[in-house]
């Protein structure tokens, strides 16, 4: 199918689209995936729930808004609102199809947006941003998709009440300006979007602008933030929107190229793998959701059986009805789905990690300046971080910058220094204050200087990793090494330690930590010592953590190994 399609073309194609959703009561696969009537119930269900919170006091400051969950009532609860409203409104399937209740409600809605827009046209981020041109595009994504319904279905009355926020928002976003690298993408859009209703050619003209920058896509499939639970999502619909609505299919290029990267950057379960972001995802337990648009477009488009494999775990649950009748095209058969990459050893040296995926253990091996060197899942068990850090100087967390691999595994290094400052003389000799303290710390002479140097070796055993730990030159260095579990498991063989939730020592042997019918053993143990949460180490990976620990000179070598339960 084609990337754009005019309005009647569109509605006959949402229309071939739900006379095909039932058969005897037994749902196609398309009716699976498409607009459904039980689609639509979830939908007004959604609805009503919105509905119930909008203010009908006209008395109140927030005629026609919606408290979001902090009670904040913000532009971004009402375009939500607009968006279930427009998607039930123009819905046959609805219960709420042609209501003159809905048409209301999208009256106090749009006032509310009219009376929030700021004299450029923008919005308040309430939790931080203030007359905001990318939070407005945020805002317009889903204004406009409302609009663009009314649109298709020659409803000038709804139109009509949302073009003058839209008109307004689109000329505060072709002047204004932008946070970080995914709000171009955002804001263009946006643009895209208040075009296609309303044509300017300033809209077009700053679009181009911000193309002009150039797309910020890597050779690894990455985008700038390398956030890839939440940014890459958003960067992703933007330019799927952008191809469709602004003609230009070239734009898929880049949300090709990082959905391919992002086959292996998915574990089993469907979790992303969150390390290498640059954004607040970094580490964070989330799955596919903000790529279904990109994801579902894509699948169909290209026939991509992997697309659509991805999109299992998402859908029925991540359905948006309005968006499906934006672009029905969307709502056709998903190509059988095809298996992800399930054996491989991956190297991202920008990224600075290495994936290993050998059927259900999935792992990432991460350098630079992360706070765990090894994340991987065995099955249902996880290890949400492995790392090691001494009582050295306050700052003794194992953080090598660099990964080398060589033919037996992965090797890590690092070397810290620890020294003491001399009295300032000479030229440098002067009074000492609270401002100038940390400059003259550079001009004094060091003394008593101890070195202690890292290393560690991760390589590949059958059904795991072997770790060998290494410390050595300063000596009677308090360490500790941690393996982060993920709880709700059961975890055998190992002591808890003393003052110190949920922390467990491991100290000779064996443990074993199951969850369900996955087990994963670790060791054998080492504990010279129960001083788990030494000085300087960064906050425990997880709520239940498993220690290993002794003095320098330090070496051990353990396992973590899936074995029958």
């Amino acid at each position: 199918m084609g990337i754009h399609m005019n309005r009647r073309e569109a509605l006959m194609v949402g229309a071939a689209s739900l006379a095909s959703f039932s058969l005897g009561g037994v749902q196609t696969a398309s009716a699976a995936h498409g607009v459904s009537a039980a689609l639509a119930a979830v939908h007004d269900e959604r609805l009503r729930g919105r509905m119930g919170l909008q203010i009908l006091d006209a008395d109140s400051r927030w005629f026609g808004g919606v408290p979001d969950g902090h009670g904040l009532h913000t532009a971004h609860s009402v375009a939500n609102l607009l968006f279930d409203c427009a998607g039930a409104y123009f819905q046959p399937l609805s219960a709420y199809h042609n209501s003159p209740e809905i048409l209301e409600r999208v009256k106090l809605a749009a006032a509310f947006l009219e009376r929030a827009q700021t004299d450029d046209g923008n919005i308040d981020l309430v939790s931080t941003n203030f007359n905001s041109p990318p939070d407005t595009a945020f805002v317009v994504h889903k204004v406009a998709t409302a609009a663009r319904l009314a649109q298709l279905h020659d409803n000038d009355e709804v139109l009509r009440l949302l073009s003058t926020f839209l008109r307004r928002a689109g000329g505060g976003m072709a002047r204004g300006g932008i946070h970080t690298p995914n709000h171009r993408w955002v804001v263009c859009a946006a643009l895209a979007q208040v075009n296609e209703l309303f044509p300017d050619p300033d809209y077009t003209k700053r679009i181009d602008a911000w193309l002009a920058e150039g797309i910020d896509i890597d050779e690894e499939g990455q985008y700038i933030e390398r956030s890839t639970a939440i940014y890459n999502g958003a960067v992703n619909h933007a330019f799927t929107v952008m191809a469709v609505k602004l003609q230009r299919p070239e734009l898929l290029e880049p949300v090709r190229t990082n959905l391919e990267a992002m086959t292996y950057l998915v574990h089993p379960n469907g979790e992303v793998v969150t390390e290498i972001s640059r954004r607040q995802d970094v580490g964070q337990r989330r799955g596919m959701e903000n790529y279904w648009f990109a994801l579902r477009y894509l699948a169909i488009q290209d026939n991509n059986g992997q697309y659509a494999a991805m999109l299992t775990p998402l859908e029925p649950e991540r359905l948006e009805m309005p968006t499906l009748m934006e672009y029905p095209e969307m709502q056709a058969p998903l190509p059988e789905p095809t298996s992800l990459p399930e054996s491989f050893l991956k190297e991202y040296p920008l990224s600075n990690i290495r994936r290993i995926r050998r059927r259900r253990l999935s792992a990432t091996l991460l350098g630079g300046r992360a706070d765990r060197r090894l994340v991987a899942h065995f099955g249902d068990v996880v290890v949400e971080g492995f790392r090691f850090a001494s009582a050295f100087f306050g700052k003794g967390e194992f953080a090598p910058h660099d990964i080398e691999r060589r033919e037996d595994g992965f090797y890590f290094r690092q070397e810290l220094r620890g020294q003491y400052f001399q009295p300032l003389r000479g030229e440098y000799l002067q009074t000492v204050t609270h401002e100038n303290w940390a400059h003259l710390r550079m001009r004094r002479e060091t003394s008593e200087i101890c070195v202690l140097t890292y290393q560690a070796h991760i390589r590949e055993i059958e059904g795991g990793f072997e770790i060998h730990v290494h410390a050595s030159g300063t000596d009677n260095v308090p360490l500790a090494v941690e393996i982060g579990l993920r709880p709700g498991g059961e975890l055998t063989g190992a002591v808890a330690v003393p003052h110190v939730s949920r922390a467990f020592l491991l100290e000779q042997g064996y443990a074993v930590y199951q969850v369900g019918n996955d087990a994963l053993r670790i060791g054998p143990g080492k504990a010279e010592h129960h001083y788990t949460q030494v000085r300087g180490a960064a906050g425990r990976i997880s709520d239940m953590s498993l220690y290993m620990t002794g003095n320098t000179p330090f070496e051990h070598v353990f396992t973590l190994e899936m074995v029958s339960p």
